[in-house]
């Protein structure tokens, strides 16, 4: 990349076309933003505080990283409707990262917590930055099904002491943990906790089944910080949110420790890809409804100036949030302006309301949590996975398993489903479909073995290879076409069709190179037809086109010109007692309405 190029990249991506400035000069399109990014607030704010506190910091965390990061990600973002700021997976992928290496609650977990969100968004910039965006891929969906429904119950399970109000010594597993929260709770349960914790449950629960469109975490966090003020909660041994500090936040400059940065590298990675997939997946579900234009690279650029932000300003990793997105959305937010104006909300809490959210329990935030959650629990999408093809769906359950038994160690579960997808998918393209297809009455060429009825030619034989040519399949491929021909020791011509063969690596083209010299000793000719392309430029490129005879002797555009090619050399009109050959259409015909099948035209008069 020259320097000029360089910094052509760079300027793109720091300086977005603002295209969303023309639609704010529409009629009611800025008052629309401004009450949709307004009702995000109003679900940001307490999901932000419970965020922080599953991501084991305090709940001002929660609200640094809502305050600056939607501002930026709605700026240098491509999504006019992406709601940016902590989400739930991402928060509990910080508290696992972090927790073996400080001490919860401690000053270096905070520290960490900060520099992880620096390298988060580091990351994110520089998959934006070369266009990399491609790197998601590899968390195929089987994974992320069986992480997300895993990443769901360990959220929701890891809530459970602060709604019984009890406390144990974390374990080296979550389910471990869980066995003592739940001992604990069966003999010490503070009730009036749990009182707190059901209370707020039900009524996010009511709101939503009976007024959908109201604001419920708002309502719920409400009621419970009245209801904790008046019955003096704190006093009785309940836990709430205590002092925040009031003001907005300053920057804020992590120590750079070398041997830190080591331990969190793979972390870092691992909440770039699952939350920047988190972000573009609810991105491009708005995107198809409102008909924008979506570039994954700068929403990276987006979500990484965002994560930076965050960290510099005392937050922590955020990302783009599926129901507050949602919320956004159908609030009727046109713009990015909606969360500029989460943004400012969140900076007018900081500034003025912080007093108001002392008495907040915790056992409230930890419903909030858990309502949140609850929904992420999918079991059909995995059914439907294993439906389709079994080897997504023992990915997706190897996943969920293994997200669920190593908890907190998530990234080994998200880990172990990315490697298992790869080895099936790299299992299947060494042992693809060969099909000997023969001439079908509507003209078409069908697989002999669906369609056994049809006649073949004995002296012709014509083959489909569904899958790329490469060094994972080159000697099945070449072992596939030998038991061919010593199944069918009449053949004279082997036709391949090569549609089915998107590219063509040094080890196929060699394979190919080798068939052909051969199987011209035993007097068969070898030719290919329909190929792409990209097939063609490997042939041309290694000199194989001329080891092989050419383009008119070996390789055609079309099937028919193969067979035109082998009816003229075997002369067809002399071969098989004087009968047409099966290839051709008219006596496929004719074939299928001697069986029955189909009823030829009668002639005119």
């Amino acid at each position: 990349m020259t320097l000029s190029e360089f910094a052509g990249r760079l300027r793109q991506m720091l300086w977005p076309t603002f295209d969303q400035i023309r639609d704010l000069k529409r009629p009611g399109v800025i008052r629309a933003d401004v009450l949709a990014g307004i009702t995000v607030a109003l679900v940001l704010v307490p999901q932000s505080m419970a965020y922080a506190q599953l991501a084991g910091l305090p709940a001002y965390f929660g609200l640094y990283a809502a305050f600056l990061p939607p501002i930026v990600a709605a700026i240098f973002g491509s999504s006019r409707q992406l709601a940016t700021g902590p989400v739930a997976v991402v928060s509990l992928l910080t508290a696992a990262s972090l927790e073996p290496i400080a001490t919860l609650g401690s000053e270096g977990f905070l520290a960490y917590a900060i520099l992880l969100a620096i390298m988060v968004g580091l990351f994110q910039l520089f998959l934006g930055f070369f266009r990399l965006g491609v790197l998601v891929d590899f968390l195929s969906h089987p994974v992320v099904l069986g992480f997300t429904n895993a990443a769901a119950i360990v959220i929701a399970t890891s809530q459970l002491s602060k709604l019984f109000g009890v406390s144990v010594e974390k374990q080296h597993y979550h389910f471990q943990t869980v066995y003592l929260v739940l001992e604990e709770a069966f003999h010490n349960t503070h009730w009036l906790t749990f009182v707190f914790s059901v209370v707020s449950i039900i009524i996010m629960a009511g709101i939503k089944k009976w007024s959908p469109k109201a604001p419920a975490v708002l309502i719920a966090v409400v009621f419970a910080t009245v209801a904790s003020w008046m019955v003096g909660f704190e006093q009785k041994g309940g836990a709430v949110v205590g002092i925040i500090p009031a003001g907005l936040p300053e920057v804020v400059l992590p120590g750079f420790e070398w041997e830190v940065i080591r331990e969190l590298l793979t972390a870092a990675i691992v909440i770039s890809l699952i939350g920047f997939m988190e972000a573009i997946s609810i991105a491009k579900v708005i995107a198809a409804q409102t008909r924008q234009r979506l570039d994954a690279n700068q929403e990276l650029v987006g979500q990484g100036l965002s994560n930076v932000v965050s960290g510099l300003f005392g937050g922590y990793a955020v990302s783009g949030s599926f129901s507050r997105s949602a919320v956004n959305f159908e609030a009727g937010a046109v713009t990015g302006l909606s969360s500029i104006v989460t943004g400012l909300m969140v900076g007018v809490t900081l500034l003025f309301l912080t007093p108001l959210l002392f008495h907040l329990p915790h056992a409230t935030l930890a419903a909030v949590i858990i309502m949140a959650v609850i929904n992420l629990v999918k079991i059909e999408p995995i059914r439907h996975a294993w439906k389709v093809e079994k080897q997504d769906g023992i990915v997706a359950i190897v996943s969920f398993v293994l997200t669920l038994v190593m908890a907190p160690h998530l990234e080994d579960g998200i880990i172990v489903g990315v490697v298992l997808s790869m080895v099936f998918f790299i299992y299947r393209t060494m042992r693809p479909r060969v099909a000997i297809v023969s001439r079908y009455h509507d003209g078409t060429m069908r697989d002999i073995s669906v369609h056994p009825e049809l006649d073949r030619c004995k002296k012709i034989l014509l083959f489909r290879f569904d899958m790329s040519l490469y060094f994972a399949n080159a000697g099945y491929f070449e072992t596939q076409v030998l038991e061919m021909v010593a199944d069918n020791p009449d053949i004279e011509f082997l036709i391949l069709d090569a549609e089915g063969i998107n590219m063509l690596d040094a080890s196929g083209e060699e394979v190919l190179v080798h068939l052909a010299e051969r199987l011209e000793k035993v007097g068969v000719t070898f030719i290919v037809a329909r190929m792409k392309k990209q097939f063609m430029d490997a042939i041309r490129n290694s000199g194989a086109l001329e080891k092989m005879g050419g383009d008119n002797e070996r390789f055609f555009a079309r099937i028919t010109f193969a067979l035109a090619k082998a009816w003229k050399d075997i002369e067809c009109d002399k071969c098989n007692n004087g009968r047409e050959c099966p290839l051709r259409v008219s006596v496929a015909r004719r074939q299928a309405a001697e069986r029955g099948e189909i009823e030829l035209e009668k002639p005119a008069g």
